[in-house]
């Protein structure tokens, strides 16, 4: 299989379409050296990319949260994705837009003379967790912590923040994990390295409070389905304990879609009749 930088292929790249192999950017780039880039991961299902307008507004503002103006309207955004789906023929794909700090007249930790651009691209992507799906995930509890909101802004889909998520990633991977949950700062159970986490006790589900974690829009729609079903939703902070008491465990984002959980740590869950039926009901919904 070859590599993401050596594909046939069209990219957008700050108003043009490229071909894939030419999508490059200058090794001074800022966001290479200070992480200064936000992104979305959205999916398309049907020719339809699923929250579109949603994950647009939401990279624009993380671009604000992170001090950078991305120089294009939500309405700009939305056409070079569907142009980059039209360019590459697809119709199921994952779609990936990213802002970020180009190179410019400033080399340092300020920039603010350095150009914002933008790319967007799309391409086949399966099950993010593979056979996960059926039997459900194994997560490593991570070594690191989710930042307080006091450190750096946490609504935003900013690349820094996934720095920890790659480590995270790797050691789980070492264990023969497919991802890890995250605590946060204060100690409570936060997320996954990429997605959003839901357990289920006695018919009810308990989801960690958005207060130092990204609200996903897979997240939101979610609890907003199962309140639609009239099951009860706790927003609330989970300590690392209660997991021995939670009987199914669920992960949710773009990517990942609903993927259950069947084992974290030393704690194990059961893919049951709920995470079920959430996954099939999320699965007719982004098809609708």
């Amino acid at each position: 299989m070859s590599g993401y930088d050596d594909r046939d292929g069209k990219i957008w790249m700050d108003g043009k379409m490229v071909d894939w192999r030419d999508a490059n950017v200058h090794i001074l780039t800022h966001a290479l050296h200070y992480a200064s880039s936000v992104f979305e991961g959205e999916r398309c299902y049907g020719g339809k990319v699923f929250k579109s307008r949603a994950h647009s507004e939401r990279l624009l503002k993380s671009g604000e949260l992170m001090d950078m103006k991305i120089p294009y309207t939500v309405d700009e955004i939305e056409a070079a994705k569907r142009a980059v789906l039209e360019a590459n023929n697809l119709t199921d794909a994952y779609v990936r837009v990213v802002a970020f700090r180009g190179a410019g007249l400033d080399m340092g930790v300020a920039a603010a003379r350095n150009p914002i651009r933008m790319a967007v691209t799309a391409w086949e992507w399966g099950n993010y967790y593979g056979d996960a799906k059926m039997k459900g995930a194994k997560l490593d509890i991570a070594k690191w912590k989710r930042p307080s909101p006091e450190t750096i802004p946490v609504a935003a889909k900013a690349a820094g923040l996934y720095m920890i998520c790659t480590m995270s990633k790797h050691a789980a991977e070492a264990k023969g994990c497919s991802d890890a949950m995250f605590l946060d700062y204060r100690g409570y159970v936060a997320e996954a390295t990429g997605a959003n986490i839901f357990f289920v006790k006695d018919g009810e589900v308990h989801t960690p409070l958005a207060d130092a974690i990204l609200n996903g829009l897979t997240r939101q729609t979610v609890i907003g389905m199962l309140k639609d079903r009239q099951i009860k939703v706790h927003e609330r902070h989970i300590m690392p304990e209660e997991l021995e008491g939670f009987e199914q465990c669920w992960l949710t984002g773009s990517a990942a879609e609903v993927t259950p959980v069947g084992q974290i740590g030393d704690y194990t869950f059961e893919v049951g009749a709920m995470t079920r039926e959430v996954s099939q009901a999320y699965e007719a919904l982004v098809r609708a």
